[in-house]
């Protein structure tokens, strides 16, 4: 299939990972880790993500992007519960393209692949978190129609925490 020379969208293929892509999604969020600045925290291995991801207990979902054969990108979601909305969402964990293949219009169409997906699915939201030091980013999504809402943050405890917080004396 042939595009008009302005059209910098590529023909892209999304597919539902299994369990013999766990290398290749590792390799994925190794990359994201970088991204994000956070990769001293990845703590992620091949085990756990098959037993996260494929295990008795899936705790998520992933879809591998690619272009021609070469894989280049991938998106963990996941379902959430809205009590306002009193139904479930889905929630946009990871999105990574690599570098060489931004700008073509491949984040939009697995947007638009998960927002349809969460339709399908009766979802009422379609939700994920920007940092707010990726002006490209949060451009990009405030661009396509989503709201970026500054009004709440990000609560955290990592597993130290968690240990140390039900330990504590009321």
């Amino acid at each position: 299939m042939t595009r008009p020379e302005n059209d910098q969208t590529s023909i892209i293929e999304i597919r539902t990972a299994q369990k013999e892509n766990v290398p290749l999604i590792l390799e994925f969020i190794k990359l994201m880790a970088t991204y994000v600045k956070m990769p001293d925290l990845l703590k992620a291995t091949e085990e756990s993500l098959t037993e996260s991801l494929f295990g008795s207990k899936q705790a998520a979902e992933v879809s591998l992007i690619y272009e021609g054969s070469q894989a280049v990108g991938y998106a963990v979601y996941f379902h959430n519960f809205s009590t306002i909305e009193g139904k479930h969402g889905l929630y946009l964990e990871d999105l990574f393209i690599k570098p060489p293949f931004r700008g073509k219009g491949i984040g939009k169409k697995v947007l638009k692949h998960l927002a349809n997906l969460a339709l399908e699915r009766g979802c009422t939201r379609f939700e994920w978190l920007v940092a707010d030091w990726n002006k490209p980013a949060v451009d990009f999504y405030r661009k396509i129609g989503s709201d970026v809402l500054d009004e709440f943050r990000v609560c955290r405890m990592n597993q130290k925490s968690m240990e140390q917080y039900v330990t504590k004396e009321l």
